[in-house]
């Protein structure tokens, strides 16, 4: 083999593969890590009370800003849970309200530019 080769079948064989594959595979599905049971997260966060179901932040969202769903993320910040919802209104405007997940009171709205 020529100098400055690398061979990936003696690394392969020789006990290199999870070091060498693993950022690999990271790179190839930048989804690893993610789970598919975060509904289930979800779920047992509104059943022990932590947060309210979705429901009901959709409905104090129409009491802002009137709109079609395109987006609902949950996200955790500073200690706590925000509902980030993008709706789109009936003019083609998409905006963006987060919500705290606790109290459902609305933290910040935003249009998208």
């Amino acid at each position: 083999m020529a100098a400055g080769k690398i061979d990936l079948r003696s690394m392969f064989f020789r006990g290199w593969r999870l070091p060498f594959l693993l950022p690999v595979l990271c790179m190839l599905h930048p989804v690893i890590g993610q789970t598919d049971d975060d509904h289930e997260d979800v779920r047992r966060l509104v059943q022990a009370g932590i947060i309210l179901p979705l429901e009901k932040i959709l409905k104090a969202s129409q009491n802002f800003q009137r709109g079609r769903l395109l987006e609902v993320k949950l996200k955790r910040r500073h200690g706590g849970y925000i509902y980030e919802l993008e709706l789109v209104t009936q003019q083609g405007i998409v905006w963006e309200l987060e919500f705290d997940a606790t109290n459902g009171v609305l933290l910040e709205q935003e249009k998208e530019k």
